[in-house]
C-alpha cells in the first residue's frame, strides 16, 4: 500500500530507536563514570549529569529535528516523552511495585518540575516558540543545574536517593574506559537520532499527520524506553528514589534542553492542537502526579491503584491522538 520508501522509513526509525537506547545507556555509563573518577559526588551525579543524560536522546533527536528544518518534532517528542515517562513509565513501575517517596531531596525536585512545566506553558501561549523563548529555557537550565548542584552538596547522608546513587553508579572502571563509553554512547546518539528524524519525517509524509503528532506518539515513546528500563529495574531493586528521581529529572530537562535547543536553533510557530490538546494533557499529568506524592499524611507514595490510573489515562491520550490523525 505504502511501498518499499514507507518500509525504509520504518526499518530507519527502528534502527534510530535501537542505536538510541544502546547508546543512552553507554552515555550515561560513561558520563557517570567520568564525573566520579573526577571526585565527584554520587547524588550530584545523579542529579545533574545522569539526570542530563538519560535525556541525552530527546536532546539529540531535538538537535537533528531543528538542524533539518523540523522544530516540531523536536517540541512533540518534548510533550510526549513528559506524558509517556509519568503515565506509562511511573504508571507502569507502581503498578508492578508501589513506589514510596522518602528522599527529601526528591520531594524539592517536584515543585521545581512543576515550576518548569508552568514556564513552558507561559511561553507556548502565542502559539509560537522564538529563539527568544529557546534562550529563556536554556538560561532557566542553567539556574536549575546550579540550583539541582547546591540541593546535591546540601542533602543529608541519609537520604534514600543518595544511596540509591552510590549503589548505581559505577565506581570501578577507569578513566580511559569512562571517556572511550562516553565518544561510543555520543556517535551512536549523534547517528540514531539522525536515522529516527529521517525515519518518523517519511513517515509523517506518508500517513499525511504533522512531525508534532508523530513527536508525541512515536519518537516519544521511543526516547522514553531508557528512563522506562531504569525505572522498572530500580524499583525491582527496591530503589524507589532513583525510580521517580530519574523521571522527574529527565523531564526538566526534556522541557528545558529540549524545547529550549530547537527553539533556539529554528523558531517555529505551533500547531493549533498543541495548546487545545497535547501541553494541556502535559500538564495535567505533571499536576496529578505531583498531588499524588504530595506528603499529605506523612506517607507519600505512588499506590498501585494510581499506577493503573496513570496508565489508563496514558493509553486513553494514546488512542485519542492516534483515532484523531491516522
Amino acid at each position: 500500500m505504502f511501498g518499499e520508501s514507507f518500509v525504509s522509513n520504518i526499518i530507519s526509525v527502528i534502527a534510530g530507536l535501537s542505536l538510541l537506547i544502546w547508546g543512552a545507556d553507554r552515555f550515561v555509563h560513561g558520563a557517570a563514570s567520568t564525573a566520579r573518577n573526577f571526585g565527584v559526588a554520587p547524588l550530584l551525579i545523579g542529579l545533574t549529569v545522569v539526570a542530563f543524560a538519560t535525556s541525552a536522546p530527546e536532546i539529540l533527536v531535538s538537535i537533528v529535528a531543528a538542524l533539518q528544518g523540523e522544530p516540531t518534532l523536536a517540541f512533540g517528542n518534548a510533550i510526549g516523552s513528559n506524558i509517556v515517562n509519568i503515565g506509562l513509565v511511573l504508571g507502569l513501575t507502581a503498578t508492578i511495585r508501589p513506589i514510596p517517596l522518602e528522599s527529601a531531596t526528591l520531594r524539592r525536585e517536584m515543585p521545581a518540575l512543576l515550576a518548569v512545566t508552568l514556564l513552558t506553558v507561559s511561553l507556548f501561549l502565542d502559539s509560537y516558540l522564538s529563539r527568544v523563548d529557546g534562550l529563556v529555557m536554556l538560561t532557566g537550565l542553567v539556574i536549575v543545574m546550579i540550583w539541582l548542584a547546591r540541593l546535591g552538596i546540601r542533602s543529608s547522608d541519609n537520604d534514600t536517593l543518595k544511596t540509591d546513587f552510590e549503589a548505581e553508579i559505577p565506581d570501578n572502571v577507569s578513566m580511559k574506559a569512562a571517556l572511550i563509553w562516553l565518544a561510543v554512547g555520543l556517535v551512536a546518539l549523534l547517528i540514531g537520532a539522525e536515522w529516527l528524524v529521517d525515519g518518523s519525517i517519511g513517515i509523517a509524509k506518508k500517513l499525511g499527520v504533522s512531525e508534532i503528532v508523530i513527536g508525541i506518539t512515536l519518537v516519544a515513546f521511543g526516547t522514553s524506553v531508557p528512563e522506562l528500563a531504569v525505572s522498572l529495574v530500580s524499583a525491582l531493586k527496591g530503589e524507589y528514589g532513583l525510580a521517580i528521581g530519574n523521571i522527574v529529572g529527565s523531564n526538566i530537562f526534556n522541557l528545558l534542553a529540549v524545547i529550549g535547543i530547537a527553539a533556539a536553533i529554528q523558531p517555529a510557530a505551533l500547531a493549533p492542537s498543541v495548546l487545545s490538546l497535547h501541553i494541556f494533557v502535559m500538564v495535567a499529568f505533571t499536576l496529578v502526579l505531583f498531588a499524588m506524592t504530595y506528603d499529605y499524611d506523612g506517607k507519600a507514595q505512588l499506590s498501585r491503584l494510581e499506577g493503573v490510573a496513570l496508565m489508563i489515562a496514558y493509553v486513553s491520550y494514546s488512542g485519542y491522538v492516534v483515532a484523531q490523525n491516522i
